[in-house]
């Protein structure tokens, strides 16, 4: 990781350890968890699906990547797949909006339902994969530790929380992108996540999910 950034991050976590009663005492990353690292420096998209890297070479992509300058880059592994995001300057477009405000109640059973009368289901993606989920996690439990055999299974096991947290993450972000650009104004009411799971709780419905759909909609 880039120095600049190492000590940016560590600053940002003392902040929050000192102002955010919840975070605890900053502790160093453990491999295998969130792996990812920052770069800077000569970057370049050449020919669409390729990207030059300082100190790597040239990297070829899956997707066609925008011909624009590029700041910095952050490269980042989940399951067994590698992922890298840029930052660049971008002008954005005024869209026309449908109607100025609107209106969202998060749900339980159903994802969010709009006082214009639109509802977006909750795909439960937990619940699909519950059973390969627990057929992953046996399979692990048998394996000897520190073995092949057990790192083989980790992985898919991993894969398997990946598609859920991706099926997800795209639930999210077709409900955040249409509430952004149809609407100037997005009324949503303040969530009791707590007292919503005592009175139901469902393993395919959990507070984390309702607290990311609550502070999607605000970013």
């Amino acid at each position: 990781m880039h120095q600049g950034q190492a000590l940016r991050d560590l600053e940002r976590a003392f902040k929050n350890f000192l102002t955010i009663a919840s975070r605890g005492f900053p502790a160093f990353k453990k491999k295998g968890r969130k792996d990812s690292f920052y770069l800077e420096g000569s970057i370049k998209i050449i020919q669409g699906n390729y990207i030059q890297l300082p100190r790597i070479g040239v990297v070829k992509t899956y997707e066609i990547l925008p011909s624009v300058p590029v700041k910095n880059v952050t490269i980042s592994k989940r399951a067994d797949s590698w992922y890298i995001s840029f930052k660049y300057n971008f002008e954005s477009v005024p869209i026309e909006k449908e109607r100025e405000t609107i209106g969202v109640d998060i749900g339980i059973n159903t994802l969010a339902t709009c006082s214009d009368g639109s509802k977006f289901a909750n795909v439960k993606a937990y619940r699909q994969a519950k059973k390969r989920l627990v057929r992953h996690q046996r399979a692990v439990s048998k394996k000897v530790i520190g073995s092949k055999n057990r790192r083989k299974a980790v992985k898919k096991l991993a894969k398997v929380h990946k598609k859920v947290a991706d099926i997800r993450a795209d639930t999210l972000h077709k409900l955040t992108t249409w509430l952004a650009k149809n609407h100037s104004t997005i009324v949503i009411e303040d969530l009791n996540v707590s007292g919503m799971l005592k009175k139901r709780c469902d393993p395919a419905t959990t507070s984390a999910r309702l607290r990311n759909a609550h502070q999607d909609i605000i970013n």
